[in-house]
């Protein structure tokens, strides 16, 4: 078990997901100077995302979701006075085991567990590996996005595909917590047909990959 301290965002950072952030709440820019006034091998700190509203404190943690994805800092700069500029990367899925009551810091501090990368089926991943990188190629020619290089490696290549082809937050949600790379590979797959089969029967659009910094 390990403790971290938390920042419930309104979206799920997935691991190798890009999150660039203005942090500007009081509670924050403690937690971000606290992390700088104690380095650590992996600074960064736990994303959970919230299941309804914008914010949360002790009093609503079970507004949280269960698993959550450390955040790994990259970048970390103060561009005004207690205004941060933070970029991370997504890393490890964490099980959210309970929240710190006595913690005595403005921002949440929560035990969480380490959650392995289990492969599930290996010998599925070639071809459920092919038809997920087919389904994004064709999601994006769809919205005339240009084409995105694909990893090669199957546990990485089933996160990827949701920033790829635009999957919402709840989507991301569902893949995080799915614990094999073989079911996730499966999960991803059936979400891009289904984008993709919306944008092309309903003319639908979906969201964009990328976007610009979230805002605390």
């Amino acid at each position: 078990m390990a403790s971290l301290p938390l920042f419930p965002l309104g979206t799920t950072l997935l691991p190798g997901g890009q999150l660039p952030l203005k942090v500007f709440e009081p509670r924050y820019v403690v937690m971000l100077r606290d992390l700088l006034a104690e380095p650590r091998e992996e600074p960064g700190f736990g994303v959970v995302a919230i299941r309804r509203g914008f914010e949360v404190g002790v009093e609503r943690a079970n507004d949280l979701h269960g698993i959550g994805c450390f955040a790994e800092l990259d970048q970390i700069a103060e561009i005004a006075e207690a205004v941060f500029f933070v970029h991370a990367t997504g890393s490890r899925r964490f099980r959210l085991d309970s929240i710190d009551t006595a913690a005595g810091t403005p921002y949440l501090m929560a035990d969480v567990t380490w959650l392995e990368e289990r492969d599930g089926d290996p010998a599925t991943f070639p071809a459920l590996a092919t038809r997920l990188r087919a389904a994004v190629t064709a999601y994006r020619e769809v919205q005339d996005l240009e084409e995105a290089e694909a990893p090669t490696d199957p546990t990485e290549l089933s996160y990827w595909a949701a920033p790829a082809a635009g999957l919402g937050a709840g989507d991301r949600q569902l893949l995080l917590a799915c614990g094999e790379t073989s079911a996730r590979l499966g999960l991803a797959l059936r979400m891009v047909q289904r984008e993709a089969a919306l944008t092309q029967s309903l003319g639908v659009v979906g969201l964009l990959p990328g976007g610009p910094a979230s805002l605390n």
